[in-house]
């Protein structure tokens, strides 16, 4: 009998699974394919990642400083708003699956038991613990665990066995890479995708990011955007190890059942704004780590309100803030105008709109 069961070792749950095991919670983690892969989701991330990464895995995951980006309403090549700090960086790239098994291997140093190749087929709610039946190569099994940590991505097993609410909405992304190298300092942001955005993110000797997100019923064929957006950027003919994926966006109103719980993409805790879920995600992994107790279901509960209350200011105005990428042309460029150069905000968090630093940066102009 675990303490905690943790079905998907992305972010959230490699973080989860750390911070439970370094509490001396008897943790089990199961990934269904090798961690990392396929990859689903961008690199590019705030520099707040850095907090939850081993100092030793640092050099090998960096690739790019970012310290800006450039907006645009129309494509490659379109005149561009610029938003940038000028004394530090804003983000980083960093090697996405790199990432994921750096979080892995620090839950495993943790105390967690971690699991590659073995994926979660059923979940069953019992009188005082969870079931779940594991597959791997090495045949069939069932465990057993006071909790269960539901970290397995959009399309999630635990959220659909336990009838869990879905997120409010789901988005299709793909995203592919340019082999050539490119040091620039600035992302690329294209306004002119249906209820979302594309965009170009260099990073360093690791080449380009390419990717576009769209809402699926708004958009018609996402992929062929793609392919467009690419073309138009030259890049069509060296695009490699192409993806895609859904991008939830908006938490449901609960995330847990009985003896469990949901975290990260699977509970629909990403930007509004931008699809990202990454610090979102280990964010309210810590907060699980420190409300929830294995053997007393009624710390779901607290867990619910800590965690919106950690993000949920965040999540709204990033609702308020994607509203705009639909606005009209005339609107967004005379917003851009208003507010372009020097900033002080968090890139994942919207709140910081009204910190004294980005009234600070405002007033410098």
């Amino acid at each position: 009998m675990y303490d905690f069961a943790v079905v998907g070792v992305g972010p959230p749950g490699a973080r989860f699974a750390r911070r439970a095991a370094e509490r001396g919670y008897d943790v089990v983690a199961f990934e269904r394919g090798e961690i990392g892969k396929p990859l689903a989701c961008s690199g590019h991330v705030s520099l707040d990642v850095w907090e939850y990464v081993p100092e030793s895995a640092r050099e090998r995951l960096h690739q790019n400083d970012v310290y800006g980006a450039r907006f645009h309403t129309g494509g490659p090549g379109s005149d561009a708003h610029e938003f940038y700090y000028t004394d530090r960086p804003v983000s980083n790239a960093v090697d996405r699956v790199e990432l994921d098994k750096a979080l892995a291997e620090a839950a495993e140093d943790a105390g967690a038991a971690v699991h590659d190749g073995h994926t979660v087929t059923a979940v069953r709610e019992k009188s005082g613990y969870v079931e779940l039946d594991v597959r791997s190569s090495g045949g069939d099994e069932t465990v057993a665990a006071r909790m269960v940590a539901g970290c397995d991505g959009p399309r999630s097993r635990v959220r659909s066995e336990l009838d869990l609410p879905e997120p409010e909405e789901f988005l299709h992304g793909v995203l592919a890479f340019d082999p050539e190298p490119d040091h620039d300092e600035f992302v690329d942001v294209h306004l002119t995708v249906p209820g979302f955005f594309a965009w170009r993110i260099p990073r360093g000797e690791a080449g380009v990011e390419y990717g576009l997100a769209a809402t699926p019923t708004e958009s018609g064929d996402v992929a062929a955007r793609f392919d467009e957006f690419v073309a138009e950027y030259g890049v069509d003919e060296r695009i490699e190890h192409r993806c895609s994926g859904l991008i939830p966006v908006g938490p449901p109103d609960s995330v847990t059942s009985t003896r469990a719980f949901l975290l990260g993409d699977a509970a629909g805790m990403t930007k509004p704004f931008t699809g990202g879920g990454i610090l979102y995600g280990m964010t309210a992994a810590d907060v699980a780590a420190e409300t929830v107790h294995p053997e007393d279901p009624t710390t779901l509960p607290t867990f619910e309100d800590a965690w919106r209350d950690e993000l949920g200011r965040d999540i709204a105005l990033g609702k308020l803030i994607r509203k705009g990428y639909d606005a009209p042309r005339l609107v967004q460029e005379t917003g851009m105008r208003l507010f372009e150069g020097e900033i002080g905000v968090h890139m994942d968090k919207p709140s910081t709109l009204f910190s004294a630093e980005q009234m600070k940066a405002l007033f410098k102009r």
